[in-house]
C-alpha cells in the first residue's frame, strides 16, 4: 500500500530550525516528516507546502523563495531517493524507479503580493498548487473564521477581483486552486469561477467536527461532483470536538470517521490524505510519516475494502494529478 500526501509544512519547519542554528536535513530530522520516515511509511508522493505567515514576515515573497531554495538544496542532498516532480510524467518515472516524488505547493496566496508576474515566477520554480489564503484576509480572499487570537478576520466575504484574476491565471498556468483555509463564501466563489478541478489539500468534514476550517456536506458534494480532491487532515483540532487532558488529541479512529463520512457524502473517489505534518502539535497517535500502517489497519478494520483503502491512500491523488499535471 502506497501513500500520497497532499500537504505538509516541513519546509517552513526546516527553515525555522536552520535559522535557530540547528543542523537538520530533509533526509533525517526530528520533525514529523523526512525521507527516511516516508520510505518506512511507503510513500510515493509528498506535497511540500511553502507556508508563509505574512503577518510575521517582513517580505512574504522573499520568505517563500528562501523556502524553495531549501527545498531544492535538500532534495539534491538526498542521493536521488527523492526528486521534484513538476508533471505527472515525472511522477510516473519516479514511481517506476522507486524514487519519492516531491511536489511544490504554496500555502498563502499573499506570497505573490497581488502580482501575477510573481505567480508566474512561482510556477517556473515548480509550484503546482496554491491556497488563496491562510488565516489572514489578503488581497485575494478572506479565510475561514479562526480561533487563533493572533488573527483578525471578517466573515461573510469571498474572493476579490484580484483573487478572480489569480484564479484564472492559475488555471491558465497549471497551478491547482486549493480551497483549504478559504471562507465558505470564497469556496462558493471558486466553485463558481473555476473551469478546472480544484483541491482542498488539508480539510475535514464539518458535520463530524464543527470547525470553520472544515468543509460542509454541500461543499464536499460540489468538490466531488467537479472531480476535485479533498485531503484528510490529521490535526486533532479539525478531527474532534472532545479534549483529552486539555488538548484535541489526534486519533486514527477519528481520521477514519472523517473518511467514512466523506465517502458517504461525496463518494470514495474524492478522498485523499493531507496530513498537515509539521504544521501541528505532536499530540498524535499517528505521530509521524513512518506510522502510515496504523491508518491502513484502522481503515481495514472499519470495513473499507482494499480497493477503497488504496484509493484513499494514493490512487485518488495519483489520478487527480494524471488529469491536472
Amino acid at each position: 500500500m502506497y501513500i500520497a500526501d497532499l500537504h505538509c509544512d516541513t519546509l517552513s519547519a526546516l527553515r525555522a530550525k536552520k535559522r535557530q542554528g540547528n543542523v537538520v536535513t530533509l533526509m533525517d530530522n526530528d520533525l514529523q516528516l523526512d525521507v527516511r520516515k516516508m520510505e518506512t511509511g511507503n510513500y510515493i508522493l509528498q506535497n511540500f507546502a511553502v507556508f508563509v505567515d505574512w503577518g510575521e514576515e517582513e517580505d512574504a515573497y522573499a520568505c517563500a523563495k528562501e523556502q524553495i531554495e531549501i527545498f531544492i538544496k535538500e532534495i539534491n542532498q538526498c542521493g536521488g531517493r527523492i526528486r521534484q516532480a513538476r508533471t505527472f510524467q515525472e511522477m510516473e518515472e519516479n514511481k517506476k524507479n522507486g524514487i519519492l516524488s516531491a511536489v511544490l505547493t504554496l500555502e498563502e496566496g499573499e506570497i505573490c503580493q497581488g502580482d501575477l508576474n510573481k505567480l508566474e515566477k512561482m510556477y517556473r520554480l515548480g509550484a503546482r498548487m496554491m491556497t488563496l489564503t491562510w488565516n489572514y484576509e489578503n488581497s485575494l480572499a478572506s479565510p475561514a473564521a479562526c480561533d487563533d487570537r493572533r488573527v483578525s478576520v471578517r466573515e461573510g466575504k469571498g474572493i476579490t477581483e484580484t483573487g478572480i484574476a489569480f484564479l484564472e491565471k492559475m488555471e491558465e498556468l497549471g497551478i491547482i486552486v486549493d480551497v483549504s483555509h478559504l471562507s465558505d463564501e470564497g469556496i462558493s466563489d471558486v466553485l463558481k469561477y473555476s473551469k478546472k478541478r480544484i483541491a482542498a489539500s488539508h480539510s475535514n468534514a464539518r458535520e463530524i467536527c464543527r470547525h470553520p476550517r472544515n468543509l460542509t456536506d454541500g461543499q464536499i458534494r460540489k468538490i466531488a461532483d467537479q472531480g476535485g480532491i479533498i485531503g484528510i487532515n490529521y490535526y486533532g483540532t479539525f478531527l474532534t470536538e472532545e479534549k483529552t487532558n486539555g488538548v484535541y488529541f489526534s486519533r486514527v479512529k477519528d481520521i477514519v470517521r472523517h473518511i467514512r463520512h466523506m465517502a458517504d457524502v461525496g463518494g470514495i473517489g474524492c478522498i485523499g490524505l493531507g496530513s498537515d505534518f509539521d504544521g501541528m502539535d505532536d499530540n498524535l497517535e499517528l505521530k509521524d510519516a513512518s506510522k502510515a500502517e496504523l491508518l491502513w489497519d484502522a481503515l481495514k478494520k472499519s470495513g473499507f475494502r482494499e480497493s477503497e483503502i488504496e484509493a484513499v491512500c494514493y490512487k485518488n491523488v495519483w489520478e487527480f494529478y494524471r488529469e491536472m499535471l
